[in-house]
């Protein structure tokens, strides 16, 4: 604590302040602390765990982006591919700007120190995941890009020594009488609280896989950040589409974080078979086993289902080289007990990436003065109903840097409220209770029955109850999350993208870019506000 400024202690706990304060350690929230920091701004980036305990090291395949020296391949290509995976819902503008970004951001990365693969030629090392028309994903250390990634912007934070606050999970963003934010609660990992004064705070916290029992998520992606947005005021979009990775190793039915099976081997030329051999994702869609992630996940899930398996087979024998190219995977398989040199690699879809979040432009602005939000936390337009692979890095470099710029652009004179309230009781369910009844009715597959049933079932287990620690927050959050989700899936009776209803099996063209923006009513409870609605269309 002893870096941050004006430390003081209150009856509150301590006290401290900054020009911007950034919850969360990963792509984004360091990105834009560092160019924050650059600017000239007094950052403080506030985590709850270890600096690198996030989503972002366990980024495997790598950054989707065009540097302009690979034939064949143009920015455009890459925006139609985002557009075309987003199935109708992503913003157009949005991921034109993003997109074009990215070579600058990539190279912002480098000088930072981030070192990619080289390939024989001297051109960095490309490779292809589904969806994308072309070989335009840079990676590092074969397959652990996101690992890469997370050193290099430690390390820099560390140079530019700007404090940086682990083991602070973040409660409420504090307000003025206006509601522009002037500050952040937080609790330690002894559950003592604390205040940053800030006239600005960036979440960069990541999603919410933890909402389901098996994720490929770390224990931190509780959705801490989009809860909080909503009891600050905001808007959240996008909520229903969650992207279930379609290759996580299968180990067995036991829950929890699975090791991810990077689609960046099915871009070097594996291939899915079912338990009698035969090739599923032939004739399913154009690109095959390269197909966007919502079809290869559903047709997964479809060909589990006619089987009555438990698990997929994917054949990577053909790859050479394998354990130097993927040696993260190959790590991962064989304390599974799987040689993928010599035999297929048991794999299941689950729970990945977060499509929706707090709705903010394109420079990370929300609704509410003051609070920011970038990375997965954020819904920019640009995933729509359905993520690109590799495209999640790519927007928290982008958007991470323009959210610093637009930070220093709106700087504020801080406007402290005059005190800090009590953190009020929240409605919270266990976390067990959470994860079973969104896994059993708001995964790949929903129907209205099963989401009703899912929403009685997370409401019985809700209580009113004032956060004590990381986990109690942890926990409100998933609550709140899962009731949002859980709206969102049942007003949009269509399936399109990461959304899947089984008794709505098609596209519904009434849907065509509308997306459900939700916010909190009086009560406090998420509800999808009225005018996202299309005509005819409530449930």
């Amino acid at each position: 604590m002893s870096e941050l400024a004006s430390e003081s202690w209150t009856q509150r706990g301590w006290e401290a302040s900054a020009d911007l304060v950034v919850v969360g350690s990963g792509v984004a929230g360091l990105t834009a602390a560092l160019d924050a920091a650059g600017l000239g701004l007094r950052v403080v980036v506030v985590t709850k765990d270890a600096a690198d305990a996030g989503s972002t090291r366990w980024a495997q395949g790598g950054v989707a982006v065009v540097l302009g020296d690979m034939p064949g391949d143009s920015v455009g290509a890459h925006v139609t591919d985002t557009i075309t995976a987003g199935a109708g819902l992503a913003d157009a503008a949005a991921v034109a700007e993003i997109i074009a970004d990215g070579p600058a951001a990539v190279a912002r990365l480098r000088a930072r120190g981030a070192v990619f693969d080289p390939g024989p030629d001297g051109r960095l090392a490309r490779t292809r995941e589904g969806g994308h028309s072309a070989f335009r994903v840079v990676h590092a250390g074969g397959d652990a890009t996101g690992a890469e990634v997370e050193r290099a912007l430690v390390a820099a934070v560390a140079d530019r020594r700007l404090p940086l606050l682990t083991g602070h999970v973040a409660v409420d963003a504090l307000r003025d009488e206006d509601g522009a934010v002037t500050g952040l609660a937080v609790l330690d990992d002894e559950g003592r609280p604390g205040v940053l004064r800030a006239p600005a705070v960036l979440l960069a916290s990541g999603g919410y896989g933890q909402l389901y029992a098996s994720t490929t998520n770390p224990e931190t992606a509780t959705g801490d950040g989009i809860a909080l947005a909503l009891r600050a005021g905001a808007t959240a979009a996008d909520l229903e589409f969650v992207q279930f990775h379609p290759t996580v190793l299968y180990t067995g039915p036991a829950a929890g974080r699975r090791p991810l099976i990077t689609e960046a081997v099915r871009g070097e030329g594996a291939v899915l078979l079912d338990r009698a051999g035969r090739r599923f994702m032939t004739g399913v869609h154009p690109l095959a086993d390269l197909a966007p992630r919502d079809v290869v996940a559903a047709a997964i899930t479809r060909t589990l289902a006619a089987t009555g398996t438990d698990c997929v087979y994917l054949d990577a024998t053909a790859i050479p080289g394998f354990a130097v190219r993927f040696p993260t995977v190959h790590a991962a398989c064989r304390d599974a007990g799987v040689d993928p040199a010599r035999e297929a690699i048991p794999v299941t879809p689950a729970a990945h990436y977060a499509c929706g979040g707090v709705v903010t432009d394109l420079h990370g602005r929300t609704a509410v003065p003051g609070l920011y939000a970038a990375g997965e936390v954020a819904r920019t337009g640009l995933h729509g109903a359905n993520r690109l692979a590799s495209n999640s890095l790519l927007e928290g470099l982008v958007v991470g840097a323009r959210a610093a710029r637009v930070v220093a652009a709106d700087r504020r004179t801080a406007r402290w409220a005059a005190a800090v309230r009590p953190t009020p009781a929240m409605p919270l369910a266990p976390r067990e209770s959470v994860q079973r009844a969104m896994t059993a009715a708001a995964g790949i597959g929903r129907d209205a029955a099963g989401l009703a049933a899912a929403s009685d079932a997370v409401e019985a287990a809700t209580r009113a109850s004032v956060p004590a620690d990381r986990a109690g927050v942890e926990d409100a959050a998933l609550t709140l999350l899962a009731q949002a989700v859980l709206a969102a899936a049942g007003t949009r009776t269509e399936s399109r993208g990461c959304h899947v209803r089984t008794d709505f099996p098609e596209r519904d063209d009434v849907w065509q870019r509308t997306s459900l923006v939700l916010a909190l009513d009086e009560a406090g409870h998420p509800v999808v506000l009225p005018g996202a609605i299309p005509e005819g269309r409530a449930a």
